[in-house]
């Protein structure tokens, strides 16, 4: 069950909402009640795509909630090496669930290829947001023993924690420190109630509206193979899915944000408008924030971060950007993906320190958002060899540089295509503050509810509605 599904929002959303503030608002003002109406909608929401790895999903948690209190126990009673025992344990705990679901089948299938012989593993199907809930599991008892966040003593909460249902299949990955008093001690109003069914109808819009839409497009360039393909079709295709795969994420979290709110919670942003970035480091300062702050807090900068000379900064980033590809896929496309970023990192940070100031703002924009578009390549394509003739399409090397599909293809999604790119940046907002308040609250009141009914409508009428991270 998706969030841009008519079954979520005609049926399940209305039902926890009833259950959430009827029961557990006007019945009594427990806010333990409350965490368990929560927990078990989200163990629902969970179970109604994924029955059989829910057991897991419990495993994981049940785990860590009692791998946290050992961690704890020993650090008071200055047991210092059984706590970092318990931590390892933990942590490899985790690694190794992870491991097995996501990357057996891809490490069998490499070795039976070096080997020369054949190898099967047998085909598990990827467990709905294991990648995202397993790295909050870490960050807790991480945190828990680096003395950063306090024990959860108790189970209902903890749980909670890791199976909310607005970020745990898709993100964004949220640390235990910064929802810890939440848990146990946030208020429900009106205005947090507002601000979160508007900030959801903002990423429905832009799932259904944009990202669904662009998306079609980019399907229908690859639906050829990439040697039949005239270079503008090819970057028209991979600038499509470059604003899908904005307003897609970028529309989930918004949609998660959103969903916290309404029942009091308050999650950190996920995106910062990335394609007005300057440079590459400047990009992933903006994308999929949760993420990068993670693999910096707790791989980066334990490895050393920068702290150790320019030979281990190198090493640290290249292992983080590998981990990062490896993260998002079993395949060789997203361990290259990830490599890409790494170099370039590298290079922003050493070869280019001098020369990147001296660009002027605009090229050095155009010049990121390229770069992105070709990890994007990358990322999208189904295998490496794919994206390489993908690019080769982008640079002539299929059919030619213009055909009539390609100014077609322009043409008819062209009302789309603009006020999308004028959408993924923040100038709307700008032109939105010059507007008197009174006037523009008067006018949120008749264009949300009707962004809304748009929204239900495209539901109702699409059959493309895929989500792109429910794979990682």
């Amino acid at each position: 069950m998706v969030f841009s599904s008519v079954t979520f929002l005609i049926v399940f959303l209305p039902a926890v909402l009833i259950a959430y503030y009827g029961l557990g608002g006007a019945l009594t003002k427990s806010m333990t009640v409350k965490n368990v109406i929560l927990l078990l909608t989200s163990l629902v929401f969970y179970a109604w795509g994924e029955p059989v790895y829910i057991v897991l999903m419990l495993l994981s948690v049940t785990f860590n909630y009692f791998a946290g209190r050992e961690i704890d126990e020993a650090k008071k009673n200055g047991r210092d090496r059984q706590a970092k025992n318990a931590l390892i344990r933990a942590v490899v705990f985790n690694v190794a669930v992870l491991a097995f679901f996501k990357y057996a089948g891809f490490v069998v299938e490499n070795v039976g290829a070096l080997l020369h012989t054949e190898l099967r593993v047998p085909t598990l199907p990827l467990p709905i947001g294991i990648s995202f809930y397993t790295f909050q599991s870490m960050s807790y008892v991480i945190d828990l023993y680096r003395g950063e966040a306090g024990l959860q003593k108790k189970f209902i909460p903890f749980a909670l924690y890791i199976s909310f249902f607005p970020q745990l299949i898709a993100g964004p990955i949220v640390k235990y420190k910064d929802i810890a008093l939440q848990l146990g001690h946030r208020k429900e109003s009106l205005y947090k109630f507002s601000r979160g069914m508007t900030r959801f109808t903002v990423g429905l819009a832009k799932k259904l509206l944009f990202a669904n839409t662009l998306g079609a497009v980019y399907s229908a360039v690859q639906a050829h193979p990439a040697g039949e393909i005239s270079a503008m079709t090819a970057w028209l295709g991979i600038f499509c899915y470059t604003l899908q795969i904005y307003f897609d994420f970028s529309g989930y979290s918004d949609m998660a944000i959103g969903l916290g709110a309404m029942f009091g919670f308050r999650f950190n942003e996920n995106f910062n408008y990335p394609y007005i970035a300057g440079s590459i480091r400047d990009f992933w300062t903006r994308w999929h924030i949760s993420l990068s702050t993670w693999f910096r807090e707790y791989v980066y900068i334990p490895l050393g971060g920068n702290r150790r000379g320019a030979g281990r900064t190198i090493l640290n980033l290249m292992i983080v950007w590998l981990l990062t590809g490896l993260w998002h896929g079993a395949a060789w496309n997203f361990i290259f993906w990830g490599v890409f970023y790494g170099v370039l990192l590298i290079a922003e940070r050493y070869a280019l320190k001098d020369v990147l100031p001296r660009i002027p703002k605009p090229v050095r924009h155009v010049l990121t958002l390229i770069v992105v578009m070709l990890g994007w390549v990358f990322f999208s394509a189904p295998t490496l060899g794919e994206a390489f003739r993908y690019i080769g399409s982008m640079v002539g090397a299929g059919n030619g540089f213009a055909d009539k599909e390609a100014v077609f293809l322009l043409g008819s999604n062209l009302l789309v295509l603009l006020p999308a790119a004028f959408c993924a940046t923040p100038v709307y907002k700008r032109l939105l503050a010059r507007v008197d308040q009174k006037t523009l609250d008067r006018a949120k009141v008749a264009a949300y509810p009707l962004l809304l009914l748009v929204c239900v409508i495209f539901m109702i009428s699409e059959t493309y509605n895929p989500f792109l991270y429910f794979r990682f």
